[in-house]
């Protein structure tokens, strides 16, 4: 009998590789793809798979989608490194594969960060693609548009996974607490609240959570009764986060965007960079307070300053394309300029305004003189007539009437005297008085 030395104890594997799915139904997420009758689903199940790219942030199920596949299609199924291996290395796996499809074997070829390949490296896999010796299933956290070249990308297809939402990985996490695999058979008592709380922290990351989870179980206390007990304590020391467990559907998250939209209409940059800094660091998902600072751009902003709703429309999609942290000091820059920006609450006055009148007026039809007249009919019944073309005037601009009778006096849109909007108050007073002397 041979003996077991002391480094030949095995070492647990991490929890996310224990717990990854074998199946489509156990597979978590990216419903847009693999929900009952979506596209990805039907070419797995009716075998029809080919080579393509899945783009999509760390965590989001790329590495068990492809292993899934393999499984599902009965093919060999090669993990390789965009950044371990070379085109030596290549020609090596292409070469094993050409044997198994001399004997009917499918080889799925599974290239994780294949944005890290040179050109070199990606183009030495074309001719086996294009012959069918493998299936090329690539994996990226880059746009494959700009990372991967022309010749390979428009033999794949690409498929974009999207950041699991929170509820996803809630169910991974409880999944977890009672899988034979997991911690199932141990008593644990965790709270709703730390497993939320978890799950905000890995930022839509499967495998991150699971790390996150595993980790503070591991470092909580362990009483003699075998019960393990997790506190919000362990959680903090173990994320190096403090006090940070609110939840995002509760009244401390509205009251936390709250006071980031106050701060902002009153000029406070101090403050909304504060409100910024403890929404973020609460786990709170940067897309949403991109978005409810786009919508502060027009609401609060507006035509005060033209360019404030193109700079929060770019800090969202920063905050798209790189997540946190490093999206962070774009929400700063978006908050501080919406701060020190004028503002103008016109846009949505305007808005209301129009609002109430047309819910009130929704049988008014349109004047005859600006509906669109395609047909002869149309024209028989007088649709257009009358019409002045703006452009074919010297000052680009008619007395025509473009508002119902009913309204032909309504004033929606009433600029202030703030920055930019001052002067389109003065254009706005100057085209009244002349289409007014023009009537």
């Amino acid at each position: 009998m041979q003996q077991l030395s002391m480094f030949d104890t095995e070492i647990p594997r991490p929890l996310a590789a224990r717990l990854r799915p074998e199946t489509l139904d156990d597979y978590v997420g990216q419903t847009h793809l693999i929900g009952p009758g979506k596209v990805l689903r039907r070419l797995i199940e009716n075998d029809q798979v080919s080579s393509m790219i899945f783009w999509g942030p760390p965590g989001v199920g790329k590495t068990t989608l492809a292993n899934i596949i393999a499984n599902h299609t009965k093919a060999n199924f090669l993990n390789y490194s965009a950044v371990t291996s070379g085109i030596k290395e290549i020609k090596q796996v292409m070469e094993k594969a050409e044997e198994n499809r001399q004997f009917g074997t499918k080889t799925i070829v599974f290239v994780d960060e294949i944005h890290r390949f040179n050109k070199a490296q990606q183009d030495a896999f074309l001719p086996f693609v294009e012959r069918g010796t493998i299936i090329l299933i690539g994996a990226t956290t880059e746009n494959p548009s700009f990372e991967v070249n022309g010749a390979l990308l428009s033999r794949c297809r690409v498929f974009v996974l999207k950041a699991l939402e929170a509820s996803d990985i809630i169910k991974l996490l409880k999944n977890a607490l009672t899988h034979p695999q997991g911690f199932g058979g141990q008593d644990i008592d965790i709270s709703d609240d730390i497993i939320s709380a978890i799950a905000i922290f890995s930022n839509g990351d499967a495998r991150s959570a699971l790390s996150t989870l595993e980790m503070v179980i591991l470092n909580s206390e362990l009483r003699p009764d075998g019960k393990i007990i997790v506190t919000k304590e362990a959680f903090e020391q173990c994320t190096e986060r403090k006090s940070l467990l609110y939840d995002k559907n509760g009244e401390e998250h509205y009251n936390l965007i709250s006071a980031l939209h106050k701060s902002m209409r009153n000029s406070d940059p101090d403050a909304a960079i504060y409100w910024l800094a403890r929404m973020l660091e609460a786990g709170e998902e940067p897309l949403y307070i991109a978005r409810r600072v786009v919508r502060f751009a027009s609401e609060d902003v507006g035509l005060a300053d033209p360019s404030a709703l193109p700079l929060a429309v770019a800090a969202y999609q920063a905050c798209h394309f790189l997540g946190m942290p490093e999206c962070n000091v774009h929400l700063t820059e978006a908050v501080v300029y919406l701060a020190l920006a004028p503002k103008s609450n016109a846009m949505e006055t305007g808005y209301l305004s129009a609002k109430e009148d047309a819910l009130n007026t929704l049988a008014e039809p349109v004047p005859l003189i600006i509906r669109n007249a395609p047909t002869k009919l149309m024209k028989e019944l007088d649709y257009g007539k009358g019409y002045q073309y703006a452009h074919d005037y010297e000052e680009k601009v008619t007395a025509m009437q473009c508002l119902p009778d009913s309204l032909k006096d309504r004033e929606y849109y009433r600029p202030t005297t703030q920055g930019k909007e001052k002067d389109l108050k003065e254009r706005l007073r100057a085209l009244k008085k002349w289409k007014k002397e023009h009537r």
